[in-house]
């Protein structure tokens, strides 16, 4: 059964995620998730929030990886994993070249191959392995395993095309998107991450959607104050390529968006098409926001 997460708003203060965190893990949802934008450090909150908030599984999505060094990003994951009691899974991702090279000034040339490199160098990490790698763009060696006592945490990749998909099914443990429409999911990102799963040898990968959830009795009004609300996203070359592939023009048209009926049928075929778990991210007004996340609590409790 698709297990149901939501998002953690981090553009606030500590003490209100914890309180947030805590709300979701009462109402029933499975996990919570971060994102690394412009609020809060995502890492340094879960562990605040893994620590105070007991159950709830806990998920970033995502970490860009650039700008963070293999080994200074497992010391923090491990150390979020600790403090949740193993109940930490790690999302990191590319970012994307409008920010990585012109707000950050790195550069974003064959992202998938700097990803490769990465991977190297961080999942032995989190294994509980010395690093020992030594690439074209990545150098990273330690005198031995961190000293931190933590379980491996889940790890996920942001990933849409081939190449990444591929590391996502052969090195992580599957995949959390964004922009990226249920049939999208079905025709492109699943066939491609279990195949590679598969022939790797791994077990059956996670597939992580995170998707605009609205309950609505005006769908018009809904979809223009998400469309508005996320109207950067689209402008991105990677997500317009999957909204493309979902025949989508905006955020809106991925998103489950009107009656309790019209959510719950989309979130089974969600589950049809492969993913195994929803990050439902409620839009609209106040009052929309609210009945979302009561729905969404409701079906994450089993209650339909």
């Amino acid at each position: 059964m698709i297990k149901i997460g939501t998002v953690l708003n981090t553009e606030t203060s500590v003490d209100k995620v914890v309180a947030e965190a805590r709300r979701i893990a009462e109402a029933g949802f499975a996990s919570a998730w971060a994102t690394q934008i412009f609020g809060l450090d995502a890492l340094s909150t879960l562990a605040v929030v893994g620590a105070s908030v007991p159950e709830l599984e806990l998920g970033t999505a995502v970490i860009p990886v650039y700008g963070r060094h293999p080994q200074v990003l497992a010391q923090s994951a491990l150390t979020t994993q600790s403090a949740s009691g193993g109940r930490f899974t790690l999302g990191i991702g590319l970012s994307h070249r409008l920010v990585v090279e012109e707000l950050w000034g790195e550069s974003y040339d064959r992202p998938a191959s700097y990803m490769a490199e990465y991977l190297d160098a961080l999942v032995p990490l989190l294994e509980g392995q010395a690093a020992m790698h030594v690439g074209e763009r990545i150098k990273a060696i330690t005198m031995g395993p961190l000293s931190i006592e933590a379980t491996r945490p889940g790890l996920l990749l942001a990933a849409l095309a081939p190449r990444m998909l591929s590391l996502a099914g052969t090195i992580a443990d599957g995949t959390v998107t964004w922009m990226t429409g249920i049939a999208t999911v079905a025709s492109h990102v699943a066939p491609l991450l279990n195949e590679a799963a598969a022939g790797a040898g791994r077990p059956a990968p996670r597939i992580a959607v995170a998707l605009p959830i609205c309950l609505t009795e005006n769908p018009t009004r809904a979809k223009a104050m998400i469309d508005e609300e996320l109207a950067i996203y689209p402008t991105l070359p990677a997500y317009a390529a999957m909204l493309e592939k979902e025949g989508a023009q905006s955020a809106s048209g991925i998103g489950l968006i009107g009656s309790a009926e019209q959510i719950i049928d989309g979130i089974g075929r969600l589950e049809a098409a492969g993913g195994t778990e929803l990050l439902g991210g409620v839009g609209g007004t106040r009052e929309e926001r609210e009945a979302s996340f009561e729905l969404l609590a409701q079906l994450a409790r089993g209650e339909s």
